[in-house]
């Protein structure tokens, strides 16, 4: 299964714009740009899409596991924050903090535990820094 997302932008660094789309049409040139990425100023950046992704598969690896233990959750809310920091060469994504708030009835906090830390170690988003990156570039 492949799912594609893209981003467009015309400009600058900081005086330029960008788009980003995802094939499913969730977004649809959603706007980004400089400012919302180092500024503070509201709208999305790719950090914030990284932290949704992760909070996603991270809830729903979880939600597996759980069935696989017969247990069902009533509720299961995660936030995933993600660090973007200036390094000595460049920046970098130096940590996501996922943090959940779970409601599952006939588990007790042990088997919540492990279940939890087991999700975190198989969602693929956990895995993405260990596969192949490639690229295509195209200059037209």
């Amino acid at each position: 299964m492949t799912r594609k997302g893209s981003a467009a932008w015309s400009g600058g660094l900081k005086d330029g714009k960008g788009a980003i789309s995802t094939e499913s049409g969730a977004l649809d040139a959603h706007p980004y740009g400089f400012a919302t990425r180092f500024e503070g100023v509201k709208g999305s950046n790719p950090e914030e899409l990284i932290g949704a992704a992760h909070a996603s598969c991270f809830t729903m690896a979880l939600s597996l596991i759980l069935g696989e233990a017969e247990l069902t959750a009533k509720s299961l809310n995660t936030t995933a924050k993600v660090t973007l920091e200036k390094l000595d060469d460049g920046f970098a994504v130096t940590s996501i903090a996922l943090e959940l708030t779970a409601s599952i009835p006939g588990t007790d906090d042990a088997q919540f535990q492990e279940l939890a830390a087991k999700a975190k170690a198989n969602c693929p988003i956990s895995k993405l820094m260990n596969t192949d990156i490639t690229l295509t570039a195209t200059l037209s």
